[in-house]
């Protein structure tokens, strides 16, 4: 019987699962048991550095290269006062959420296209103090999120025409001592970057700049336009130009107002002169030359209005020449015109305002524009859109209010100072001579009880303690008396009343008691 199974088992063995899929999760569980997890490595902070919740800080460190291993939750990295050289590409990848990064004072000398390739959230770089010697285009072009760019303190002698023209929210760039002779301003026309405010060229080597193209800036670029300390050439347009922006407030030409330097003569490099605060050097520069083409227009609400230049103030080609006008907003409008059509430009290069609104009012700038990037300014008009004025009123209320108090005030003068004389025999002609009673005064007596030799006639209450008495014609008991003067030589002109009594009459009144005959 085991000889008839044996052969039966031995035809059909046991089934067995295979090993390999045991072997690779035992192999997959060593390397996380071995290796550090994914969510702790980044999180350690770099040897040698300062790490807070979102900063990280590596100045003054002495570092040859960029630390690897970057925190990713880290805003704001400090790398400067060290000694980099080079910055590799992609090696922004580790901080998705960096805004704001510091290289100042290293050795950085050039950028490769793929440096700054992972940070479009980075809205502050400073690279000053670095050993630049131009800027390309493709240095910063990735940074779409920059607003402040830091490059002064550098060797940079160019600056390529297309270098901030993706930078469309760039708001500051600094490039003071730096070695530049020339920069593109066409590119900062207003035309590409809406938002700078601050361009800082000062410190450096320019030797001539494009007055036409600067006048036509808008304000807020020139206001922030900063041209002190350089070798610029010496010519009327710049000294105009700058005065004009000085009568404006710009703070480019104010608070700078002493460092503004221009070169007399090319062949004698040190013949530079302070020419705004010198300005009698320049006496015969006359400013009809600037204004010449500012004209000024009025319109009333709602009505249109056009603006047409004199082509023949631009050298450029016609055929080749396209228009464009700068508004009061520092809007650059084309041909058509905006986006509603409220502001249209002709081919011509004639500017119409579908209607005049109070906004609207300012100062309008047509260029004559020839690519690439060949810009003349034709003229400039200061709109001023007005209400039209209210009919006149038949009834001034303000003047009636006004000659109402006048009245009044001459009523209350009269009232006062020139009042009707209230004595009668003063104001008429002396009467002939008449017993003394008819032009005899009041007495007032102040007593506690009446007379006891009052007349049946006269009335006295009791309760009164002032009492008004009329004149008495006789005296009564020798006690009280009127009479005249004795030493008038005229008795029928009277010029002093007196009242006569005795020492009896005097302490009578200032007496309690009774007076008794």
């Amino acid at each position: 019987a085991v000889q008839r199974l044996l052969p039966a088992t031995m035809s059909s063995p046991v089934p067995t699962a295979p090993l390999w899929p045991r072997v690779a999760k035992l192999f997959l569980l060593l390397l996380q048991l071995c290796a550090p997890s994914a969510s702790s490595q980044p999180h350690r902070c770099p040897t040698a550095c300062i790490c807070t919740s979102d900063l990280l800080s590596c100045s003054r460190k002495k570092l040859l290269w960029v630390p690897q291993v970057l925190p990713p939750t880290t805003t704001t990295l400090d790398l400067s006062h060290n000694d980099l050289t080079q910055l590799h590409d992609h090696w922004l990848a580790a901080l998705p959420h960096l805004e704001a990064l510091h290289i100042s004072h290293n050795q950085i000398r050039n950028l490769s296209p793929w440096t700054f390739h992972n940070a479009s959230f980075l809205r502050h770089l400073d690279m000053s103090s670095n050993h630049l010697h131009a800027v390309e285009k493709h240095y910063f072009e990735a940074l779409v999120s920059l607003e402040e760019l830091l490059l002064y303190n550098n060797h940079i002698m160019r600056v390529d025409e297309n270098a901030f023209a993706k930078l469309s929210g760039l708001r500051k760039v600094y490039l003071s001592w730096n070695n530049l002779t020339t920069f593109p301003f066409h590119a900062v026309q207003g035309l590409g970057i809406y938002n700078l405010r601050t361009l800082d060229l000062s410190s450096n080597s320019l030797h001539s700049i494009p007055v036409e193209v600067l006048a036509a800036l808008p304000e807020n670029i020139g206001n922030g336009l900063y041209l002190h300390n350089n070798p610029i050439r010496c010519s009327c347009p710049l000294y105009l130009m700058l005065q004009r922006w000085n009568q404006q407030g710009f703070s480019s030409v104010k608070d700078f107002f002493e460092e503004h330097t221009c070169k007399v003569s090319d062949n004698v490099p040190r013949s530079l002169i302070k020419f705004l605060k010198h300005s009698h050097m320049f006496e015969n520069c006359s400013a009809g030359a600037e204004d010449a083409n500012l004209s000024h227009l009025e319109a009333m609400v709602d009505q249109p209005i056009l603006l047409t230049c004199n082509t023949s103030n631009t050298s450029l080609p016609h055929a080749a020449t396209t228009y464009m006008w700068i508004t009061p907003h520092h809007e650059p409008i084309k041909h058509p015109g905006n986006s509603n059509l409220s502001l249209e430009v002709y081919h011509n290069g004639s500017l119409r305002i579908a209607e005049a609104k109070p906004w609207l009012s300012g100062i309008y700038v047509g260029l004559a524009m020839n690519s690439p990037y060949n810009y003349s300014r034709m003229c400039e008009f200061n709109v001023t859109v007005l209400y039209p004025k209210p009919a006149e009123e038949t009834f001034s209320t303000g003047l009636t209010t006004l000659l109402g108090c006048i009245v009044s005030l001459v009523l209350v003068i009269i009232y006062l100072y020139l009042t009707p004389c209230r004595c009668l025999g003063c104001c008429k002609k002396p009467a002939p001579p008449s017993p003394p009673q008819e032009c005899s005064a009041q007495s007032s007596i102040l007593s506690t009880t009446p007379p006891a030799t009052d007349g049946p006639n006269r009335k006295v209450s009791a309760n009164k303690h002032v009492v008004f008495l009329e004149p008495i014609r006789e005296t009564q008991n020798g006690k009280i008396r009127l009479a005249l003067g004795e030493d008038f030589p005229d008795p029928k002109h009277p010029k002093v009343l007196q009242v006569k009594s005795d020492s009896e009459s005097i302490s009578s009144v200032f007496s309690d008691t009774p007076i008794v005959s």
